[in-house]
C-alpha cells in the first residue's frame, strides 16, 4: 500500500476554501455521513472526519455525523434527498492553486492550534 506523502491538513469544513468545498461535494455527491472515518488524535480523543485527497494536500475534514447531515441539509447545492443537484455549478475550480497557497501561508490562530492537536 502506498503511503500518503502529501502534507496532511485537519480542518473544519466551514474553514476550507470554497474551491476545496466544491471538490469535496463532487467527490461526495450523496453526502458525507456515510463516508466518515474515526481516528484518535494526539490528546487521545476519538475524532470523526471526512477524508479528502486534493492535488496538494490530504485533508481530514472534522465533523460529526450530525454535522455532516446538517451541512448537506443547509447547502443549496444538495436537493431534499441529500444528493448533489444535477445543475450544480463548479465555481472557483480554476483558482485552486492560488487558494491552496493561501492555506499554506495564512493560518488562523485556531487552525495552528488545531493542526498541532489533531495529528493522525
Amino acid at each position: 500500500m502506498d503511503r500518503i506523502t502529501k502534507p496532511r491538513v485537519v480542518k473544519d469544513y466551514d474553514k476550507l476554501p470554497t474551491d476545496t468545498q466544491t471538490q469535496i461535494k463532487i467527490q461526495y455527491p450523496f453526502g458525507f455521513a456515510d463516508n466518515l472515518v474515526t481516528y484518535t488524535n494526539s490528546k487521545g480523543e476519538i475524532v470523526s472526519a471526512l477524508p479528502f485527497e486534493a492535488e496538494e494536500f490530504y485533508y481530514l475534514v472534522r465533523m460529526t455525523r450530525d454535522e455532516a447531515y446538517e451541512i448537506i441539509e443547509n447547502d443549496d447545492d444538495y436537493d431534499d434527498d441529500g444528493t448533489l443537484r444535477d445543475d450544480f455549478v463548479m465555481e472557483g475550480l480554476e483558482d485552486t492553486e492560488e487558494e491552496v497557497e493561501e492555506i499554506e501561508d495564512v493560518a488562523d490562530e485556531d487552525d495552528e492550534e488545531d493542526e498541532e492537536d489533531d495529528d493522525y
